[in-house]
């Protein structure tokens, strides 16, 4: 028995969650869902039907990316991810909550102004922008988002930086914040994003379980 995760290719939170599992050296059942068609068997587990949600073998289900990312790595963590020290947890988790809250917020505005009433994405994108600046003056002093190599905190915020930048990437790659593109493209360049990217088809039930990393 392994644990299930029921993920989304593109889905931000659920990459997130594959990128702990694929750090920590677990495996997990991968169950790619399709957002618009979901299996009863995820909306049992979870009733708020958003991925990534993971179940382990004893039927405890984890429904937040965070919980996940921490539910591996606290179980093996041999790059050391997570902050070392008490002062180093609490920078993390003020720029993972600065991206969930304010920087989200103005992310699904830009992207989908349309469910938001068509409100201004061009406001927005400027709110967004101005926290992405204050990420590429921390990455012009160092590596990385918490130091000099790659931790939970560069792998909780790439994914939405990236959905960003996709939005409109030809404005994004002509912006005077050169160390965050760095950033962004190393990770997007690295076998870490390879392994979480690679295309899985929908899962059905009663299918050969796909193990995850393949």
């Amino acid at each position: 028995m392994i644990p299930v995760l029921y993920s989304f290719r593109r889905c931000p939170y659920a990459m997130r969650a594959r990128s702990a599992i694929v750090a920590s050296g677990l495996v997990c059942e991968l169950r790619e869902v399709v957002l618009r068609d979901k299996p009863a068997a995820l909306l049992d587990a979870s009733p708020k039907a958003t991925v990534p949600v993971l179940v382990e073998p004893d039927g405890t289900v984890i429904e937040q990316s965070l919980d996940i990312m921490l539910w591996a790595l606290r179980q093996n963590d041999p790059d050391a991810w997570l902050p070392s020290s008490v002062g180093k947890v609490s920078a993390m988790n003020r720029l993972i909550t600065d991206c969930d809250e304010s920087f989200k917020f103005h992310l699904d505005r830009y992207k989908y102004p349309q469910r938001y009433g068509n409100v201004d994405r061009q406001v927005h994108r400027g709110h967004a922008a101005l926290w992405l600046h204050e990420l590429d003056a921390v990455l012009t002093r160092r590596s990385f988002l918490c130091g000099e190599k790659f931790t939970m905190a560069d792998a909780a915020i790439a994914p939405f930086v990236r959905q960003f930048a996709h939005t409109d990437l030809d404005w994004f790659d002509i912006q005077r914040w050169p160390a965050l593109r760095t950033w962004l493209l190393r990770w997007t360049q690295s076998t870490l994003f390879d392994g979480i990217m690679k295309k899985y088809p929908p899962w059905m039930e009663g299918q050969t379980p796909v193990l995850f990393p393949g």
